[in-house]
């Protein structure tokens, strides 16, 4: 449903989950409704699209720009179906609203905004053609638009942005206002440079960091030693003493210090001097955490009569999410409202939280979302933001604070550590029966006050059974147990598939050996969809699989299905050394239905083979007496430009489905065909990830 907003321009509005149907008869139900309403930043609306006297049309966008191209795939389909220039469509990010859909998570975004902005867009189109064809005293139909313009027969041409009054007071379009068949489309599917690219290259886009709002001072917080630990006592003399500091506060999290510089901060922060309760972990370590988690894993049923069995256990690491720009928040929290500035993926839940934590009334906190430098499910919770609001209102000033990357690492949210323990049952040449039971740490809420809240829980367990269900494996079963930690934890790309897939994938391997068969013959065999066959088929093609190669190296395979996508991935590995192994290639290929940027789905699927590879052969996080060992990108080893692969393909299987999901869609695979590779290269059998733990 697409509702017309009285205003002196053209505006168009659509509630996220709109069907896509053209409904003319609400139209002007719709307008009576928002008689009043002025159009940009309103609540009751998600989705409002604008055209402007500028000739611009502006979509406020209710998710978040993290790096993943959102922004251009829905300035693409707006443009597509206006058939504006896409440099005169803009994309600006809504603050929190009270009303709607404003998560951005779970590979949604383009498949929940496809309808409702290609709707938005066509009957905005319809409304400028109406409009035009009264001014020019033409049929409609007569009419075309190219480049944000509506051109007559005759010649006769008028910008957008004339017509936008006019077009503004229409309530019944003379053409359809359908969105256009997918034969039609010129923007949607063609690979695109996205439209911020030249001002973050040149410095010109901006993130929280880069904010001078509302006067706030720059802010860091001394954190205790080990996760969870308290303030006992703090001596802040000297440190107030130093030049440019303004306020030491101290909170649940810490004791902040807000300076005139970060310099200023930093320096002030290490003159404090603190004594630390230790946290709730300080006696547990790597070993002792993984050894609960084995024995919290289900025992697995009883296997068929008369088959064989291979079976694996597996160890998965605790993951930090490390996004390059680290978390930053502005807060300027008064007696009776708050401003916030900062990147969210979960503005509304932030909204209610900030409010709980100041007592400031919900209806007068104001959350402007910010871009975010990456994010890979670490901008789900607003750690940074609560306790930037709860500084600023004990210091009673604005404050800009900054997470080191120190802080992020060592107390920060992670992927939960996980335990495996899968067995294949098979006879007569093929599985019968297919057994995946885990356990995953999950966190304790509330033993870490302040930085616990905010944003989604981690799950403690996937779903296991549907996930073996990708192949005919006979009788699945599946079962999951939890060891309760007080750990901060965080939906971490591709979430539970991430760990889950990935050992399923390597145990399909071990079958296809056992049995005697090629992993990829082997897999062709047992998958039920064929849209997974087609993708395997294609890696299998464009990376040359079986292809003869030296002692050491060897590829290796693994397909994934969710988000209503598929993908495949094949990659060759150096293992000659094998304690420094390096990924040389990686092939994708991916089938997500209507691939809105092409480009941007490559970028995507890169992004998850260097997790992939990163996950697997040496980035995690180890526990010591209740403390992060890693703090920094020297010893929390995600891989670097030495580490990627030498030559990356990627390539879309063409379809005419609506959009499915690919954000997180690549991580599984490729982690799981990195783990395979090195298997064959080196002649073992990998079982704790990363391999350097």
């Amino acid at each position: 449903m697409v509702y017309s907003l009285a205003a002196t321009t053209l505006t168009v509005a659509a509630p996220l989950g709109c069907d896509g149907s053209t409904a003319q008869g609400a139209e002007s139900e719709g307008e009576r409704r928002a008689s009043d309403v002025l159009v940009t930043g309103t609540d009751a609306e998600m989705l409002v699209l604008e055209v402007t006297p500028a000739n611009k049309v502006v979509v406020r966008l209710p998710r978040v720009e993290v790096g993943q191209g959102v922004t251009t795939a829905v300035a693409m389909m707006i443009a597509e179906e206006l058939d504006a220039r896409l440099a005169d469509v803009e994309i600006p990010l809504a603050d929190a609203r009270s009303e709607g859909n404003q998560f951005t998570g779970g590979s949604s975004s383009v498949s929940s905004l496809y309808g409702p902005a290609r709707q938005l867009a066509a009957t905005a189109r319809a409304k400028l053609l109406t409009a035009a064809a009264r001014r020019w005293h033409v049929p409609a139909r007569t009419l075309r638009t190219r480049g944000t313009r509506v051109f007559a027969p005759d010649g006769r041409m008028a910008t957008f942005g004339s017509l936008t009054r006019s077009a503004a007071g229409i309530t019944r379009p003379t053409v359809p206002t359908a969105p256009k068949p997918a034969s039609q489309h010129r923007v949607i599917g063609r690979p695109t440079t996205r439209i911020d690219a030249r001002d973050i290259i040149t410095g010109k886009a901006k993130y929280t960091g880069d904010l001078k709002a509302a006067g706030a001072k720059p802010t860091v917080v001394a954190r205790p030693p080990t996760i969870g630990g308290k303030v006992v006592s703090v001596d802040s003399a000297a440190a107030r003493a130093m030049p440019g500091v303004h306020a030491v506060v101290k909170f649940d999290g810490g004791v902040a210090v807000v300076a005139e510089t970060f310099h200023h901060a930093f320096q002030a922060r290490d003159a404090l001097r603190i004594k630390w309760a230790p946290g709730p972990m300080a006696n547990l370590s790597d070993d002792r955490i993984r050894s609960r988690l084995r024995s919290a894993v289900p025992k697995l049923g009883t296997p068929p009569r008369g088959s064989a069995q291979t079976e694996a256990e597996f160890e998965f690491a605790f993951v930090s999410h490390a996004p390059m720009e680290v978390l930053t928040a502005v807060a300027d929290v008064r007696a009776q409202r708050a401003e916030i500035w900062f990147s969210s993926q979960t503005p509304q839940s932030a909204r209610e939280d900030i409010a709980s934590a100041t007592g400031v009334p919900v209806s007068k906190v104001r959350i402007h979302v910010m871009r975010g430098g990456g994010s890979f499910g670490r901008r789900l919770n607003h750690d940074a933001a609560l306790e930037a609001a709860v500084i600023s209102k004990k210091a009673r000033r604005p404050v800009k604070l900054m997470w080191s990357r120190a802080d992020d690492i060592r107390h920060g949210r992670m992927r939960p550590a996980s335990h495996h323990h899968i067995r294949a049952s098979h006879a007569r040449g093929r599985v019968v029966a297919f057994a995946h039971a885990m356990a995953s740490v999950n966190e304790s809420f509330g033993a870490r006050g302040l930085s616990a809240q905010g944003g989604s829980r981690a799950r403690a367990a996937a779903p296991l059974p549907s996930e073996s269900g990708l192949y005919n494996f006979g009788r699945l079963s599946g079962d999951s147990g939890s060891v309760e930690l007080a750990i901060p934890l965080g939906a971490w790309r591709s979430v539970d598939s991430g760990t889950v897939r990935t050992a399923e994938e390597i145990v399909v391997d071990e079958v296809a050996r056992s049995l005697g068969q090629d992993p990829v013959a082997f897999r062709r065999t047992t998958l039920r969809s064929k849209t997974v066959k087609a993708v395997l088929d294609k890696v299998a093609t464009a990376g040359k699989w079986g292809r003869t190669m030296p002692p050491g190296h060897a590829q290796g395979v693994a397909v994934h299905e969710e988000y209503d996508s598929c993908v495949a991935c094949l990659v060759e590995i150096d293992a000659a050394d094998p304690k420094n192994p390096r990924v040389t290639k990686v092939v994708m290929a991916a089938d997500v239905g209507t691939a809105v940027n092409p480009r941007g789905l490559e970028a995507q699927l890169m992004g998850t083979a260097v997790d992939g590879i990163s996950t697997v052969l040496r980035a995690g996080l180890h526990i010591d007496k209740g403390a992060v060992r890693e703090s920094s990108f020297a010893d929390f080893h995600y891989a670097r430009g030495r580490h990627a692969p030498l030559r990356f393909e990627a390539h879309i299987m063409p379809s005419k489905r609506a959009p499915g999901g690919a954000g997180e869609l690549g991580v599984p695979a490729a982690s799981g065909a990195v783990a395979n590779a090195y298997a064959r290269a080196t002649g073992t059998k990998p079982r704790r990830f990363p391999l350097d733990f």
